[in-house]
């Protein structure tokens, strides 16, 4: 009978298991010691080797053959583990056996000393679907159980887990598995099955399972159903995701306002059984390896794309603002919600890529124009000394801000300087500050720019903070942000009109 590839090749010792290091060297050199611990509670997402991990665990404390803290696997009781016949290890699906009744079971069987081994183990697997006073059963067990009984507690939602439970656990928490080891065990899998597995393929498969091991070795059992012969193209149609191409077609189509050309590649997507929101999800993985990128090289290490596909991503990057990525990633990102409530997946996508492919208002004050403009201002204002001014206080009335007089504002000459730093701090609100410019008055700073999402990120307390002592080290002094979102404007002094303007509304956005 035919065995699932990804059953067949479950790691068996913790030397198999990948990703994990962390955690399974604590756990072979507690079992190297004999200092295992009681209860043990697993946690992460799915297909991270939280089951497994407690199988090997088991098979270790009990193992009367194993090395440096790992299980023999050639002795009986690691035979009749591995076949789930050994009756001292007990496996648990607490999403069926949730109830009172099982955990008093449970509780019952612990009275009864080992058959063959010497520890019982409990492997509770999906614990936080325990019913509450499931959970009370199981408290009273694990805070005082016998020396021979061992808990393994696993789990992907810790958050439900009571506190009084993960107190008496010894807790690891299980990483996303990285893409380049998921690849690299997949060629190895390949190769022993005799599949031919191409580079290409072995990271789409990767890159889908989303950190998962599981996911990603059925998504290859399943594309070795369809050919031997396991690339690129077989893996798109065999998990019904967009082919790389389809996805840089849409999006260069709505880069350059080309909604025709994004909706009809993706209606030949839609014609070949494609799930529109699984394509959503995809555009917009690739916007975030484009915002990426827009912040710089150095961000390179964080994409999650193929190779050969950092051209074409720095070249859309190229062409779009920081303002705009950051649109059309939340654009996209409300159509995947509102397509869990709609009827028709395909229009909430299409009406999304037309809304993306629509003409954008361009910025009235860009990076370029404030210069000019602030060599202007320094023109006609010729401040003379500024006026020395107290301390800046919490106490002070934000009100106290319509008092001052526009043109006592001077330009920040090293505002460069401030957003170099502040990127390192905080990249997402840098980046929202790309096109911006600065203006201070005494206690007062006031940053005026034509991206008006950073004013949501700077209502932020941390944001502000973060921001507030950035310019604090640059300057020298800290100074009350005050942020205004630039316009249209066709007076001569564009600089002072704003300023003016953010004075007698109160200003837009203030941070005490």
């Amino acid at each position: 009978m035919y065995k699932a590839l990804y059953r067949k090749w479950r790691p068996m010792s913790f030397d198999d298991v990948i990703s994990q290091p962390h955690i399974t060297s604590t756990l072979r050199s507690q079992v190297r010691s004999g200092k295992t611990a009681h209860a043990y509670l697993f946690t992460g997402s799915r297909g991270t080797g939280k089951t497994t991990c407690a199988r090997i665990l088991a098979k270790a404390v009990n193992c009367p053959n194993a090395e440096n803290g790992v299980p023999c696997l050639t002795c009986d009781i690691c035979r009749d583990a591995d076949r789930g016949t050994l009756s001292d290890i007990i496996e648990i699906d607490a999403a069926s056996n949730n109830s009172v009744e099982d955990i008093r079971d449970l509780r019952e069987g612990t009275v009864y000393m080992p058959e063959r081994c010497s520890c019982k183990v409990y492997i509770i697997d999906e614990v936080h679907m325990l019913s509450p006073s499931a959970w009370g059963a199981l408290l009273k067990v694990m805070e005082e159980p016998p020396a021979y009984v061992k808990f393994i507690l696993a789990t992907t939602e810790i958050h439900k887990v009571p506190a009084t439970i993960i107190s008496r656990c010894q807790r690891y928490d299980f990483r996303r598995i990285r893409t380049e080891d998921i690849a690299e065990r997949l060629r190895f899998i390949a190769e022993k099955e005799q599949l031919s597995l191409s580079e290409d393929a072995a990271f789409l498969i990767a890159k889908i399972s989303d950190g998962g091991m599981r996911d990603a070795i059925s998504l290859l059992d399943q594309c070795a159903a369809v050919s031997e012969d396991i690339t690129a193209q077989v893996v798109s149609e065999s998990a019904g995701v967009a082919g790389r191409g389809a996805l840089f077609d849409i999006l260069e189509a709505v880069t350059t306002g080309n909604a025709a050309g994004a909706i009809r590649t993706a209606a030949d997507l839609y014609s070949r059984s494609k799930d529109m929101a699984r394509l959503c999800e995809e555009l917009t993985d690739q916007m975030r390896n484009v915002m990426l990128l827009k912040l710089g090289d150095n961000q390179k290490d964080l994409l999650s794309c193929m190779p050969d596909e950092t051209d074409r991503l720095s070249q859309l990057a190229a062409r779009l603002s920081m303002e705009t990525i950051l649109s059309q990633i939340s654009e996209l990102q409300n159509c995947r919600e509102r397509m869990q409530r709609s009827p028709d997946k395909r229009i909430e996508l299409e009406m999304t890529l037309i809304s993306l492919a629509m003409p954008r208002p361009v910025p009235v004050q860009t990076v370029q124009q404030v210069q000019p403009v602030q060599q202007m201002t320094e023109q006609r204002v010729q401040p003379a000394k500024q006026k020395p001014v107290q301390e800046n206080s919490a106490k002070e009335d934000a009100g106290s801000a319509k008092k001052l007089d526009p043109k006592d504002f001077r330009p920040v000459e090293n505002w460069m300087d401030i957003l170099e730093e502040y990127r390192n701090v905080n990249p997402a609100v840098s980046g929202s500050l790309a096109e911006s410019s600065a203006f201070v008055n005494g206690n007062y700073m006031l940053i005026v720019t034509s991206n008006r999402f950073f004013l949501t990120l700077l209502k932020n307390r941390e944001n502000a903070i973060s921001l507030r002592e950035t310019v604090k080290r640059i300057l020298g002094k800290e100074y009350k942000i005050l942020g205004k979102c630039s316009g249209d404007d066709n007076n001569i002094n564009p600089a002072q009109s704003i300023i003016k303007k953010a004075i007698d509304s109160n200003i837009e956005t203030a941070v005490e």
